[in-house]
């Protein structure tokens, strides 16, 4: 008595109606997780946290670029961006400049510039700059104190 016949045109119109809604809904969703932005802000700021020189490393697997600021760190992948803001810092981003890059991959500071202030004349232009978006495969960090200049650098 309630039945709708299955041979009634607006049966099938409405089960194509809901079948196109569900295809489209299902290609919308992402393909893979977003990138982990908490992971590598809790790596810089257990470096920055250190009372003594350090280094931290880590993978930016679902990453496609990174943008480190001084109090935060972006990454974006698969068409998502996820933020997380640091507890520790300045954070000095070494993006931009080649001696800070080097010092950075393990360089002493001496041999990238003449004298301490200078390195943080170097860091504090760094960390003045708008950040910018690097494409990279991971995270490095690395605590510097050379003479009494304190930089915690990360590229």
């Amino acid at each position: 008595m309630f039945d709708v016949p299955l041979d009634s045109w607006y049966v099938w119109f409405g089960l194509a109606v809901v079948s196109s809604a569900t295809v489209g809904v299902a290609g919308t969703l992402p393909s893979s997780p977003p990138p982990d932005a908490a992971g590598g802000a809790q790596t810089i700021d257990s470096v920055a946290a250190s009372d003594r020189p350090a280094v931290g490393k880590h993978p930016l697997s679902n990453a496609e670029s990174v943008r480190i600021g001084t109090s935060s760190l972006s990454l974006r992948g698969g068409g998502e961006i996820s933020h997380e803001a640091l507890r520790y810092g300045p954070v000095t981003p070494a993006g931009a400049d080649d001696r800070l890059q080097s010092v950075l991959r393990g360089s002493h500071p001496d041999k990238q510039f003449d004298t301490p202030a200078a390195f943080a004349e170097a860091a504090e232009a760094a960390r003045t700059e708008q950040p910018q978006w690097y494409t990279t495969d991971e995270l490095v960090v690395r605590r510097v104190i050379w003479e009494g200049t304190d930089v915690v650098l990360a590229g």
